[in-house]
């Protein structure tokens, strides 16, 4: 009687779906994180999409994007903004959200107040998936087609901040929009807790003052926990110096497994060493030079 054979015979057949039972082990390992990315297109790679696109890279994600516009700029003045339609809008993050599972969102400039709505009804329909609204000057109204910059700010602060996991913004930018009665001024509230009274649960302040004069990262959330760490003053004329911290956090949430604070602290680390590297291509800001050490 011959030997019972207790193992499959190797033949090629077998040898070729263990191979390919490893290899699709092995792209879901080396799969990163996506994060979709709402945003204008920069010309010149100093901000927006094309920008955002390395630094995700650089941290370990893949970057999606949903254009809201095209800008033609330098890195000195734009000149010109041609918004991207809701429904086209609508039409691009749908699809790759009903496509792949997307880790993380972030929201950058918007410039109608239709593009505003778009995205908030989106992410009211994907809300477990972390947002992070990265909150930027608004342009002057002459680049502006049918709204004030009052009306988007409107738009944003009601429509998106009750969505939105964290807003990243810079402290002189909240002073601003104090001074100009555009958020609540009791004397109780700092410029970031000023924020969260429109819903947000986590407001990150760069360049907040502490008492001692430090300028710091100021971490307030709607539990009124508080973190703060170190924050040096970029180099003069420096273009897009919050975009890398919305970045490093949108990345941070989108690995999983993270405390906001926790995230935050993390991404305060990546940001100061991108911070730390520019050049000066052309006759306009310096750029953050984004491309590996």
């Amino acid at each position: 009687m011959g030997a019972i054979l207790l193992n499959p015979i190797a033949t090629p057949a077998n040898l070729g779906v263990a191979c390919y039972l490893r290899n699709i082990n092995a792209v879901q390992a080396s799969t990163p994180p996506l994060v979709l990315i709402f945003g204008p297109f920069d010309p010149t790679g100093a901000s927006s999409l094309p920008a955002d696109a390395v630094t995700c890279a650089n941290l370990g994600c893949h970057a999606l994007s949903a254009l809201t516009a095209i800008r033609v700029q330098d890195t000195a003045h734009i000149d010109e903004i041609q918004p991207i339609s809701p429904e086209s809008l609508d039409d691009q993050a749908r699809c790759l959200l009903e496509d792949m599972a997307i880790k993380a969102i972030k929201v950058g400039q918007v410039y109608t107040t239709e593009t505003v709505s778009m995205i908030a009804q989106i992410a009211a329909d994907y809300n477990h998936v972390p947002l992070i609204l990265h909150l930027l000057p608004l342009p002057d109204d002459s680049l502006l087609d049918d709204v004030t910059a009052e009306e988007l700010q409107s738009a944003i602060l009601e429509l998106l901040l009750p969505l939105t996991d964290i807003v990243i913004i810079d402290h002189n930018l909240l002073l601003q929009w104090q001074a100009e009665d555009v958020l609540p001024t009791e004397d109780a509230l700092t410029p970031g807790q000023s924020l969260l009274q429109y819903g947000t649960q986590w407001v990150l302040s760069c360049g907040a003052p502490l008492a001692t004069g430090q300028l710091v990262y100021l971490l307030e959330g709607q539990s009124q926990l508080t973190s703060s760490w170190p924050w040096q003053p970029p180099p003069a004329r420096l273009q897009d110096t919050e975009g890398p911290m919305s970045c490093a956090l949108m990345a941070q949430l989108a690995h999983g497994n993270i405390t906001m604070p926790q995230a935050a602290q993390a991404a305060v680390a990546q940001t100061t060493t991108l911070l730390a590297r520019s050049f000066q291509p052309g006759m306009g800001q310096r750029l953050i030079n984004r491309s590996p050490a």
